[in-house]
């Protein structure tokens, strides 16, 4: 058995964000990056930016660049932080939350079948998956302690 896993997955994950970027920029006008801005912030909930900077994995002024964008395209609502500063606290516009249900299914009908068309059963891809990431965070959370 070749031993590549984390080579492949790096690979799998690139095509898979550049395939969702062609498809989002195509059909809906807006980039995966923005797209996935947009779903952290809805299931985060009221978020700030310093928060969804750090689920990206990028720095804060890019993020205020980011959410400045899609306010003014009307997908996010982004208001100063009750608790002072230079803070903005995030969360989707009913335009955005229609737009990040539309786009998740269909990513999610896309992806399913690509992964029948590979003869893995989606559901037991699914499965193994979220096993892996729930173990990703579990082992994040004992090397923090």
């Amino acid at each position: 058995m070749e031993r590549n896993l984390s080579l492949n997955l790096h690979v799998l994950t690139a095509r898979l964000d550049r395939a969702a970027d062609r498809i989002l920029r195509a059909e809906h006008n807006i980039s995966y990056s923005r797209f996935v801005a947009l779903t952290l912030v809805g299931e985060l909930g009221a978020s700030t930016q310093r928060t969804l900077a750090e689920s990206l994995g990028v720095t804060e002024p890019s993020v205020s660049r980011m959410t400045a964008v899609l306010a003014a395209d009307g997908l996010l609502d982004a208001q100063p932080d009750p608790a002072g500063g230079n803070r903005r606290r995030l969360s989707l516009t009913e335009e955005g939350k229609r737009l990040v249900t539309s786009i998740q299914q269909g990513l999610e009908e896309r992806l399913a079948t690509v992964v029948t068309h590979s003869g893995v059963p989606y559901a037991e891809y699914a499965r193994q998956t979220a096993r892996l990431l729930a173990t990703f965070e579990r082992l994040e959370q004992e090397a923090a302690k």
